[in-house]
């Protein structure tokens, strides 16, 4: 039997961009120009460039990086009219400034935790009763 070589994975910039937590837009031209390999995305997760350091420090994030730093959900964004990549700065003002969309958006995202732990000890209950 004969061993075959198998071509390296790839995936497009927009997907190591995801999956990296950073905004494909604001990534370097080289990145988002070609294709990234399963070996690059490990290298740049396991010792992130200067650039990836400084996106993800400073950003400017995308939503869900943004949704996660201000405690809501990418929906509850979208219902206050954020549509926009964030910076760090930007998020840190809106948590200072606490407007009343955040502290509502912060509240149900903290029901909706709170729904799912309920959720998930009475099917873990159930599940130890069953014989």
């Amino acid at each position: 039997m004969t061993s075959h070589q198998t071509a390296p994975q790839t995936m497009k910039p927009a997907t190591a961009a995801k999956k990296l937590g950073v905004y494909l837009e604001a990534t370097p031209a080289e990145f988002r120009e070609g294709v990234v390999s399963r070996a690059e995305l490990n290298a740049l997760q396991s010792d992130p460039p200067a650039w990836l350091q400084e996106l993800r420090r400073n950003g400017p994030h995308p939503r869900p990086v943004v949704a996660a730093k201000l405690g809501v959900s990418i929906a509850g964004l979208a219902r206050a009219g954020v549509t926009e990549p964030l910076t760090t700065e930007q998020i840190e003002a809106l948590k200072d400034e606490s407007p009343e969309w955040l502290q509502r958006e912060r509240a149900t995202q903290a029901e909706v935790r709170k729904e799912g732990a309920r959720i998930k000890k009475r099917n873990a209950e159930r599940a130890t009763e069953r014989p």
